[in-house]
């Protein structure tokens, strides 16, 4: 596995496992121990998934040590705020059966942002939690945290796939040391991304799947991944992109996909802004 530094020190695997959409206990946690035993290390979960306790039974009954495990967990809308953070922060933990995090995410960016981040500033300053980020966070979202606290977000988890490939976004986060990590990287099927001809063609070259290569760019673009896959074939062929790498040609070649708008909605649609509020 490779990895990324952090700003402040913590190595993050560049590719993960995400259990997004796999509420199902069983079926995520044999979900998550086929990973593990492919040889993810790092998992990506979250207290809106439903399934941290069935990511927890899963790293229990696969007897890897927690110091070689990196696991993020994501703090939900419903519990924004100082007091409320706190409280969820521990049922997260407990959940997961750990004794720390070593990535905690505020997972939306609404409700009161500010009382959460001075909650986890806490919590980071404790130890509990090794690394602590936001998720969906536009640059100005962003910038609004680091202005008004003394801890900068060490991640900001986005929207990332060949369709929006966030190169704006990605010159802010570099500039201010904030590691880019992508949800969605194979734009979960859509803009007709399985059967896409340009990535096809770079993957024949190399003899690897348009998932494989999709990976591949993200990680030599300096983008942690996070792949979801119920399969374990797919699993496994998911953190098989360490034996190649693209050509500046085939960098090239996939920056001409870039649609540059997201595929499902933007964070700063009143409506769903709306619609996300129904989760307070």
């Amino acid at each position: 596995m490779e990895y990324f530094e952090l700003n402040n020190g913590v190595n993050m695997p560049v590719l993960g496992y995400g259990v997004y959409q796999v509420p199902d206990y069983e079926e995520c946690k044999k979900s998550v121990l086929a990973a593990l035993k492919a040889g993810y290390r790092s998992i990506d979960t979250a207290s809106a998934y439903q399934n941290e306790k069935a990511v927890g039974d899963a790293i229990k009954e696969s007897s890897i040590p927690a110091e070689d495990l990196f696991i993020t967990t994501k703090l939900w809308i419903a519990d924004m705020g100082y007091d409320k953070t706190l409280k969820a922060f521990e049922t997260s933990l407990q959940k997961l059966g750990l004794t720390y995090l070593d990535l905690y995410l505020i997972h939306q960016p609404y409700g009161d942002v500010h009382g959460s981040w001075r909650a986890m500033e806490e919590l980071y300053r404790a130890g509990k939690i090794r690394a602590i980020g936001v998720s969906n966070f536009y640059p100005d979202r962003v910038m609004d945290i680091m202005v008004n606290h003394s801890v900068t977000p060490m991640v900001n988890q986005i929207e990332t796939h060949p369709f929006y490939q966030r190169t704006e976004d990605q010159k802010f986060l570099i500039e201010n040391g904030i590691q880019q990590e992508s949800w969605a990287p194979f734009a979960e099927g859509r803009n007709d991304f399985f059967t896409n001809e340009m990535l096809k063609n770079i993957g024949d070259k190399y003899g690897k799947s348009i998932a494989q290569v999709t990976l591949r760019w993200m990680i030599q673009r300096g983008v942690v991944v996070i792949p979801k896959s119920v399969t374990e074939s797919r699993i496994k062929e998911n953190i098989d992109v360490f034996d190649f790498e693209l050509t500046v040609e085939d960098m090239n070649v996939i920056k001409t996909l870039d649609a540059n708008k997201s595929q499902f909605f933007s964070h700063r649609d009143p409506e769903i802004i709306k619609w996300f509020s129904t989760f307070i």
